[in-house]
């Protein structure tokens, strides 16, 4: 009887002496090892872990006077920015990074929720926004109410306008309001705003951590939480934060939204979180056209001109009808106060603000009578851009989440919020929207534009209106001459400013009605007081006005050479004329 094992079933032996079928060991191929992560990899965690040290020291500064606990958290992040660093250049895997990203995430938002637990009050966006939410729950309509006591505090700025005033009405879409009324109806005060933005910026870090290739996903920790820039003005209510998040998933791989003549699930959502976007602030209003030129050009080179417009249309029909939805409620309340407040941060005329061209009108000359020829530049560059947009959609398509805020930098009001607050939306095109992307979008044919050098020139045409809207601007003489002299009481050994007698001639030929301000480096008082002079100055006339402080006291600054000014500036139309107030 055989007792070796049968055929098909047990164990086959094998001789001590027979080689294995993989080699003897020498000869075996090595196991593979996992993939090493990429240099670039490496350093967007390590900019990452770098980030969240600018601001950390003073959230550290501010904890420890009144909540040691916290400080407390914040040493301990400390060293986990330390250890992350180490491990962002010394990981062997890929994986392991993708850890360490997570890690640093995971720091960035303990970090946040400390700085909002020491700083949650809001500035006057968030304290408008919180508000309207009360507003909301009390079935009160929001647009077109003035709230002057929200002001009343020092803490909370106040836009003045151009002809005198301020605006104390909420002027902003109403999503972030409908968001915080049911968190208004626990907390009962402006953290209801806060706490809706700050908790948005968390989810949407998260969110562009989670669809960003794994090379770039610190990067976007490090726009959306560290550098110190957007958890301020998550902490301070400003709906342009919800916003960003809502327009994350907008722009992540936005060629692909249509493919096929179908907009299929991800693209109604993106319609849809588009819509929200604009329901929420103006600043997503720029964006939109910019985003449908390059999707039409991108599906009309796939599918010919009447499927490509087919999916625009419902892409864009899916879009507004969300919006419409969120705002139908206050729409049908008072259609024209609700339409007014959408519109008001581009009709208000606020008071010069900001570091774009204005400030050569502002800051470095006397003045300018032709200040609304820089609002003209900026809509024609916008236009300009826009059109650039479609000629030349393959070169600049990658760029249309940074297009927009161009035309801010010639605006009167250009403040760097308007830039910076949606740079994550920047890193999320520059991640997932390569040029390649866009190599077989359509481009109109221009005859006899074909050579680079032709196309140039076009380029610079298109931008040239806006140029010369600027340069009128600028250039434009101050419209009022001003004589200033001071009158001063000296109290504790400090000189207080008591009024300024000002001598005023209107150089131009149309009458103006000036509002007086001082302006001690870049930002105006409140408005000073002004009697003894026409409220309205006649075409060439003079008068001297007796201009009084807020309170009726001013200390006059220190320093050899103050650089203080009165200003009096004018709505309609919009000059402004700068005058140094003597010192000593």
């Amino acid at each position: 009887m055989d007792d070796g094992p049968r055929a098909g079933g047990g164990l086959r032996l094998r001789r001590r002496d027979a080689p294995s079928p993989a080699g003897p060991p020498s000869t075996r191929p090595p196991a593979t090892e996992p993939a090493a992560p990429q240099q670039l990899h490496r350093g967007m965690t390590l900019i990452a872990a770098i980030s969240l040290f600018i601001g950390t020291r003073d959230a550290w500064t501010r904890a420890m006077t009144s909540h040691p606990t916290v400080a407390a958290i914040i040493s301990v992040c400390y060293a986990g920015i330390l250890v992350a660093g180490v491990l962002a250049l010394t990981t062997r895997t890929r994986r392991a990074l993708t850890r360490v990203d997570a890690g640093v995430l995971l720091l960035a938002v303990v970090l946040v929720l400390c700085g909002y637990w020491l700083n949650h009050a809001g500035t006057d966006e968030g304290v408008l926004t919180a508000q309207a939410a009360h507003e909301i729950l009390h079935g009160h309509p929001i647009y077109g109410q003035p709230w002057p006591w929200l002001f009343d505090r020092s803490t909370v700025g106040i836009t003045k306008t151009m002809s005198g005033g301020a605006d104390y009405t909420y002027g902003y879409p109403p999503l972030t309001a409908l968001l915080a009324a049911p968190v208004q109806a626990v907390v009962h005060s402006t953290a209801a705003a806060t706490l809706v933005t700050t908790g948005a910026l968390l989810g949407g870090a998260v969110l562009l951590w989670r669809v960003l290739p794994a090379p770039w996903r610190s990067g976007g920790t490090a726009v959306c939480l560290g550098f110190g820039l957007l958890p301020g003005y998550a902490y301070s209510g400003y709906p342009a934060v919800l916003a960003l998040v809502l327009l994350i998933p907008v722009v992540v791989r936005w060629p692909d939204t249509g493919a096929g003549g179908r907009l299929g699930l991800p693209g109604v959502a993106r319609a849809l979180c588009l819509g929200a976007a604009c329901a929420t602030q103006q600043l997503a209003w720029f964006l939109t056209p910019f985003l449908l030129i390059g999707l039409y050009a991108v599906r009309r080179g796939d599918l010919g001109p009447r499927l490509a417009l087919g999916v625009i249309a419902r892409y864009t029909g899916t879009a507004a009808l969300t919006w419409a939805a969120i705002n139908a409620y206050f729409a049908t309340q008072d259609f024209h106060t609700w339409l007014h407040g959408l519109l008001l941060p581009l009709t208000q005329k606020a008071i010069l603000h900001g570091q774009g061209l204005m400030g050569i009108s502002y800051y470095f000359t006397a003045g300018s009578r032709h200040l609304d020829y820089y609002s003209y530049g900026s809509q024609l560059l916008l236009f300009g851009l826009l059109a650039a947009t479609l000629l030349f959609v393959r070169r600049l398509g990658p760029a249309i989440t940074v297009l927009p805020w161009l035309s801010f930098y010639l605006a009167t009001r250009s403040q760097d919020g308007y830039f910076l607050m949606m740079t994550p939306l920047w890193l999320a095109a520059a991640a997932t929207v390569p040029a390649s992307a866009l190599a077989s979008a359509w481009q109109p044919r221009i005859p006899h534009i074909t050579g680079p050098r032709a196309k140039a020139v076009l380029a610079v045409g298109l931008v040239t209106p806006a140029v010369v809207c600027v340069t009128v601007a600028a250039a434009g003489a101050p419209p009022l001459r001003m004589n200033v002299t001071p009158s001063f009481a000296e109290r504790a050994g400090h000189l207080d400013i008591t009024g300024l007698a000002v001598r005023v001639v209107n150089t131009t030929g149309t009458r103006l009605t000036p509002h007086f301000a001082s302006r001690l480096g870049q930002g105006a008082s409140d408005w000073w007081t002004a009697s003894g002079g026409p409220a309205t100055l006649a075409a060439h006339a003079s008068a001297t006005y007796a201009v009084k402080p807020p309170g009726g006291v001013r200390r006059a600054p220190g320093g050899s050479h103050p650089l203080f000014y009165l200003i009096a500036v004018t709505g309609t139309p919009m000059t402004i004329t700068s005058a140094r107030i003597p010192i000593s």
